[in-house]
């Protein structure tokens, strides 16, 4: 599946949400993008960020080699192996801020 192909069934919030986050992405190195029907795999050596359409938001996983207990993070930060897999919920491109970035360069770095 393309990105056109993904992004023609989603609803309209997901593109500019997708668009901030590579944004940031596309400053720490290459990535691979994979869109599948769940939602967006971003992949180094693996997948370690994930963009998964829900009814009011988009919910953004990401692994971290800690665990973070913060405000934005969504659901209960659930560990496997070396790093714990985390989730934000982004309602729109404007929450992916200054925190959400800096946690999306750390799982870059985080992963091979």
């Amino acid at each position: 599946m393309t990105l056109e192909e993904y992004f023609a069934t989603g609803p309209p919030r997901e593109r500019p949400i997708f668009e901030a986050v590579m944004a940031h992405l596309s400053t720490l190195g290459p990535v691979h993008v994979e869109p599948v029907s769940v939602g967006i795999f971003i992949k180094k050596s693996g997948t370690f960020v994930q963009l998964r359409p829900m009814t009011r938001w988009v919910a953004l996983s990401f692994q971290l080699p800690r665990r973070v207990l913060h405000p934005k993070i969504a659901r209960k930060p659930t560990t496997y192996g070396r790093l714990t897999y985390h989730v934000v919920n982004l309602r729109g491109p404007e929450d992916v801020d200054e925190q959400v970035c800096a946690w999306l360069s750390e799982s870059y770095q985080a992963v091979p």
